[in-house]
């Protein structure tokens, strides 16, 4: 499964015409005070949890796919009961999926679920997930990678918590192309037009275009966005994008039907088990640093059990052994320790990837961008469908 495979890719207005029904004076009329979020916690007496998630998204035993040992090891250790569902396929439809629960001030059923920041920003902004109580999380207090404490939405990471994290930049044929990529502008070269694919998703791509532009994405403008977009239907118009792309982007590159696109960090640790000539490059001017985190919608009924299991995902020896399996960005640093004194080489050897762990001269380059607004949406949205056709 793909990092793409798990992200959204907009096709529409989307959840987007849901908050602008939901928006008034400002103020989303769903929205729900601090006061009215929780319910009666009954994790004291009721050693259980439902935790939503994505499909292969977690550890699983080579041997038997329905055992997952990080999980697992958490309910021997707690005797808590996890019931675990893969059924979060794509954020707008999820959003679809438990909203009238949120919005009418009923339980969702679910006590802890995972989804990408740009929709994490929703929630916390209509008030629909609860803040933790890192007292109970001493792990994740000291733990949780310094570069993802701070998104524009949850100052602080009070109502999320990262589970993986990823980045978004540039992968290319290093032997077909016969030469480095080292900026966003690489793309535009002559001999990249029409062999050039960027990503469909107006979350999963405007950040790296505005980079591109010279662009500080943790407090970009809605001027930036028009500009980055009067830009990218120059390129559109002149046949320079070969198209817009959801996760079929690791196909065409590894095809060779495409020399360079934009990418995820994730599908290029793959791609490269089958073809190290590709590469991944977080460009010069940047790229942008994402997460799909955790969070414990209103009204759950065992948020300590929910809060205990995201601090046992913050114990370094459990996010190695997660880091090891997903081959994502892991928001947990000290895990790399970990990794590197294991025995086995192809784990020491994860220790030192800078997809997996990202190294300084990496990370001087990393930003996490200002999410969209519920205001900004709407506008946003139509004109970027309109570039990308759809």
């Amino acid at each position: 499964m793909t990092v793409a495979a798990r992200r959204t890719f907009l096709k529409g207005i989307g959840a987007a015409g849901v908050l602008g029904a939901l928006a008034g004076c400002g103020v989303p009329a769903a929205y729900v005070d601090a006061s009215d979020r929780a319910a009666k916690d009954l994790s004291g007496r009721d050693k259980r949890l439902t935790f939503a998630n994505w499909p292969l998204y977690i550890d699983t035993d080579d041997e038997d796919k329905t055992r997952r040992p990080s999980l697992d090891a958490f309910e021997r250790r707690t005797g808590i009961d996890v019931r675990y569902t893969e059924e979060i396929n794509d954020n707008d439809e999820f959003f679809g999926k438990i909203s009238p629960s949120l919005m009418n001030h009923q339980e969702t059923g679910r006590d802890l679920i995972v989804i990408s920041d740009w929709m994490c920003a929703r929630f916390v902004r209509l008030g629909w997930v609860q803040e933790m109580d890192r007292s109970r999380q001493p792990n994740v207090a000291e733990h949780l990678d310094p570069i993802l404490r701070t998104p524009h939405f949850d100052e602080g990471r009070m109502f999320s918590v990262p589970w993986q994290s990823g980045i978004t930049g540039i992968a290319y044929n290093k032997r077909r192309l016969g030469r480095e990529i080292r900026h966003v502008s690489d793309l535009w070269a002559d001999d990249l037009k029409g062999r050039v694919t960027l990503l469909s998703g107006l979350d999963e791509a405007f950040a790296l275009l505005m980079q591109g532009d010279g662009v500080d994405i943790r407090k970009w403008t809605g001027d930036d966005f028009h500009r980055m977009c009067d830009h990218l239907e120059k390129r559109v118009s002149g046949h320079h994008v070969r198209r817009f792309t959801g996760n079929d982007y690791i196909k065409d590159l590894a095809a060779g039907d495409v020399l360079a696109c934009q990418a995820y960090s994730g599908d290029v640790i793959q791609l490269q088990a089958d073809d190290p000539d590709i590469a991944f490059v977080v460009p010069e001017e940047g790229a942008e640093l994402w997460a799909e985190s955790l969070m414990i919608p209103n009204l759950a009924r065992h948020k300590r059990n929910a809060e205990r299991l995201i601090d046992h995902y913050y114990d370094p020896e459990v996010a190695a052994s997660l880091a090891a399996w997903v081959n994502y960005v892991c928001p947990v640093p000290a895990a790399r320790d970990v990794l590197a004194s294991s025995k086995d080489r192809d784990l020491a050897a994860l220790a030192e990837d800078p997809l997996v762990f990202p190294d300084d001269t990496m990370r001087e380059r990393l930003a996490i961008a200002r999410d969209i607004t519920s205001d900004e949406r709407t506008e946003f949205a139509r004109r970027w469908n309109s570039i990308v056709g759809l």
